[in-house]
């Protein structure tokens, strides 16, 4: 896993346990997964809406900042259902030397 993923991953891993008034994402945990992917969502969102801005000519510092923010949290989401970025970095490497279209098949 790549060096910022596994920080980040430990730091998350970390906060789980912290207390809610002194951590945003042990905050995040105790309100529950709903919020959790209420946030994931917001970010969704936000990252589309600097895309599209990007495409129509603005810096692209917002689109890398709302990316950031929607990894962040759905990294926090993995967390919360006991899942990490090694699972995601798997089922891409798993992805490799198939097509996107053989790989959207296998789905049906």
């Amino acid at each position: 896993m790549n060096d910022v993923l596994e920080k980040l991953t430990q730091v998350l891993e970390d906060r789980k346990q912290a207390s809610p008034d002194e951590s945003y994402v042990a905050s995040l945990h105790e309100k529950g997964l709903n919020k959790i992917l209420e946030k994931v969502g917001e970010e969704a969102v936000e990252t589309i809406l600097a895309a599209r801005d990007v495409a129509q000519g603005a810096d692209a510092s917002k689109l890398i900042y709302e990316t950031a923010d929607l990894w962040f949290h759905s990294l926090v989401m993995l967390s919360h259902l006991g899942e990490n970025a090694d699972s995601v970095l798997r089922e891409l490497e798993r992805r490799f030397n198939l097509s996107g279209l053989e790989e959207k098949a296998s789905r049906g």
